[in-house]
C-alpha cells in the first residue's frame, strides 16, 4: 500500500513510522529484526530503509603505487526491504539515491523493487563521497533529486531508458521526497530551497519527509511556507532524540541545524549519557504532543540508537 493510501486510511489519526540502518556487512538479517520486533507492537504502517553508498580507499601496494579499492560497510535496501515486507506484512519503504548509480542501475533496482511489490520510495540525492568536498554524480546518473524523482516518474508511465521498448509495464511507485524545515545546507535561502521542493512535487512527489529538528515552531513554519507555495501533498516530521553529548556537536556540524537553548544547556548539565537519553526522550515526548495537537499525518523516527528510547517514546504518545 502506498504511502498516501495509508495517511488516507487513517482518517486523520496519527500513525507512527521508523527509520532504520542497514546491519553492516557480515551481520545477519536477525539485526534487523532485533530492532524491528519491539516496534510492532505500535503497528507501522511503514518502515524506511537508509542508503549509504560506496566510498572509496586508496590502499598502497608492494610496489609504493596506490590501488582504488571501493569500500562499502552496508548492504543494499532491496533484499532488506523484502524480508521486512515478508516477516511482518509492513510496507517498506527504500531510500533511493544518486550518488554510486548511473540511470541505468536505478532503472534496474526499481525494477527489482517493483517486481518484489515495493509501493514506495524515497528519494534523496545523497552525500558526497568523503574523499570529495563536493557531491559528484556517477557518469550517466542523475545530479539532483529532481532528476531522480523524473526518472520514477517516466517509469510511472511506461518509459524506460531504452526508447524502443514497446508496450513496456508502468510502474506505480509513490514517490516521497526530502522536506527541511531549516533549509538544505546548500541553499542559499528558504526560497531557492522551497523552488526546489515544488519542482519535485510538480514532477511527481506525492509526500515529503523532513530532516530532524528540535523545535516544532520550525516544522509548523515550513508547512506554513510549504502550504503558501502551493505544496500541498503530506509532510511527514521527522524526530530524532537526543542521546549523547557528543550530539551537541555532532548533530549541527553533520546536519546542519540548531538546537534549541533549553535542550542544549540540559545535555550539558548532564552528569553522564543516561541522563542525556533520559533528556532527549522526555524533548521528544513533548515534542510529539505537540505535533499530535497540530495534527500531522505521521511521525517519523530516525532510529539510529538504542531501540528502547523510541519504544518509551511510543508509548508515552500512543
Amino acid at each position: 500500500m502506498k504511502v498516501t493510501e495509508h495517511i488516507e486510511k487513517a482518517k486523520g489519526k496519527t500513525l507512527l513510522s521508523y527509520e532504520l540502518l542497514p546491519p553492516l556487512k557480515g551481520k545477519s538479517i536477525d539485526a534487523i529484526y532485533k530492532v524491528l520486533d519491539p516496534l510492532m507492537e505500535f503497528n507501522p504502517p511503514f518502515i524506511n530503509v537508509t542508503y549509504h553508498r560506496s566510498d572509496f580507499i586508496y590502499k598502497k601496494q608492494s610496489d609504493d603505487s596506490f590501488r582504488k579499492v571501493v569500500v562499502r560497510k552496508r548492504p543494499g535496501t532491496v533484499g532488506i526491504c523484502a524480508a521486512i515486507k515478508n516477516k511482518y506484512g509492513v510496507d517498506a519503504v527504500p531510500h533511493i539515491i544518486c550518488g554510486g548509480f548511473t540511470r541505468d542501475d536505478t532503472e534496474d533496482a526499481l525494477i527489482d523493487l517493483h517486481f518484489l511489490g515495493i509501493d514506495n520510495v524515497l528519494v534523496i540525492r545523497g552525500d558526497a563521497m568523503h574523499s570529495e568536498s563536493t557531491f559528484v554524480p556517477e557518469v550517466g546518473g542523475n545530479q539532483y533529486s529532481s532528476d531522480l524523482v523524473e526518472q520514477i516518474g517516466n517509469m510511472n508511465k511506461g518509459k524506460y531508458l531504452a526508447e524502443e521498448l514497446q508496450n513496456a509495464g508502468a510502474t506505480d511507485f509513490c514517490v516521497g521526497v526530502a522536506g527541511y524545515p531549516e533549509k538544505h545546507f546548500e541553499a542559499p535561502n528558504m526560497k531557492t530551497d522551497l523552488k526546489y521542493l515544488k519542482k519535485k512535487v510538480e514532477l511527481g512527489a506525492e509526500f515529503i519527509v523532513t530532516q530532524m529538528f528540535f523545535d516544532n515552531e520550525k516544522y509548523f513554519d515550513f508547512v506554513k511556507l510549504c502550504r503558501s507555495e502551493g505544496i500541498t501533498i503530506p509532510i511527514i516530521p521527522g524526530i530524532k532524540p537526543i542521546s549523547t553529548k557528543k550530539h551537541l556537536s555532532i548533530i549541527p556540524s553533520i546536519f546542519k541545524i540548531d538546537l534549541p537553548d533549553d535542550l542544549a544547556e540540559a545535555v550539558e548539565q548532564a552528569n553522564d549519557n543516561a541522563a542525556v537519553r533520559e533528556i532527549g526522550t522526555e524533548w521528544a515526548i513533548e515534542q510529539c504532543k505537540g505535533l499530535l495537537k497540530f495534527g500531522v499525518p505521521v511521525i517519523h523516527f530516525y532510529t539510529m540508537g538504542r531501540i528502547s528510547t523510541f519504544v518509551n517514546i511510543s508509548r508515552a504518545i500512543s
